[in-house]
């Protein structure tokens, strides 16, 4: 039988003639031209970069036994690596037989950390808690006398509060205030806490009691040892707030991520799905601002 040519248009707008008994083959192959080859990298180049990383997160300055050993080298083989690293500055030589990082690398470190945005970094991580939650979220900053709403999402359901984008919250009243309070020096802390107590009318609330001036340090010293602080209806009717801090490479709060929600539906108490959440987004950010270590390998 004479044989009938067949067209078919590739993904790519393409417009192949195939003899009959051949399309299957084609497409399959169009398929595989299609998909994204692996990216391509220089071995040792990556073996080298091993190498810093595991100088960098090793508990002491390792031996060159020590590294071929942990990275599956021979000694012989490490050492040439560790002759070019030191070559260039990235790793010093020290007590005649360790390593140790070096000038060229402390300049990448800090150059790395002048390019890290905080700010920046929380907007795009409570963009995704917003989308992966449906719950309204905030970021925080401190102002020098209490947090400030940089940025607000509401949920497909917006709740009912009188907070917004801008705003100034009390350091006492609201649960990214009182994370905040509880990380400032003892002074400034204690003329905060004076300020509210003389000008407030009513106590401020925990777990729906009031917190008097005497049990406010051992309040807040447990959200500095939690790393969290919860609302459960305490000041917005039927609204639940979970806040957990970011923070810098020295230990200190950049940014509070908030997540607000009605109470019948949102479970932020410790080791719900909403607490885990939270938790791992603020987590997240603080290791990309303080830099996140990884397990060195060669392989």
């Amino acid at each position: 039988m004479p044989q009938t040519n067949t067209e078919t248009t590739g993904s790519r707008g393409l417009c192949i003639t195939a003899a009959n008994g051949t399309i299957s083959n084609l497409i399959t192959a169009i398929s595989m031209a299609e998909e994204s080859p692996k990216r391509q990298g220089i071995g040792s180049l990556e073996i080298g970069l091993h190498i810093l990383n595991y100088i960098s997160t090793a508990p002491r300055p390792p031996t060159l036994k020590e590294l071929s050993s942990a990275l599956d080298l021979s000694p012989s083989r490490a050492h040439k690596y560790l002759v070019s690293l030191l070559r260039e500055g990235f790793i010093n030589q020290v007590n005649h037989a360790q390593y140790t990082l070096g000038n060229s690398s402390l300049t990448l470190g800090i150059s790395a950390l002048r390019r890290i945005n905080p700010i920046q970094l929380s907007y795009e991580a409570v963009d995704r808690l917003n989308e992966d939650t449906d719950k309204t979220v905030s970021v925080t900053v401190w102002n020098g006398n209490g947090p400030l709403i940089i940025k607000w999402l509401d949920s497909s359901q917006p709740i009912s509060v009188n907070v917004r984008l801008g705003a100034e919250l009390s350091p006492l009243n609201s649960a990214s205030g009182r994370i905040y309070l509880a990380s400032l020096p003892a002074k400034r802390r204690r003329q905060l806490i004076d300020q509210h107590y003389k000008q407030a009318r009513v106590l401020p609330r925990h777990q729906g009691k009031p917190i008097t001036r005497e049990e406010l340090g051992g309040h807040l010293d447990m959200i500095r040892e939690t790393g969290y602080c919860a609302f459960f209806s305490d000041y917005l009717p039927e609204i639940n707030v979970l806040s957990m801090p970011v923070f810098d490479i020295n230990g200190s709060i950049v940014t509070i991520i908030t997540l607000l929600g009605m109470d019948r539906d949102t479970d932020i108490s410790e080791g719900s799905e909403l607490f885990r959440q939270v938790q791992d987004c603020a987590r997240r950010v603080t290791r990309k601002i303080c830099g996140e270590q990884k397990q060195a390998s060669a392989n």
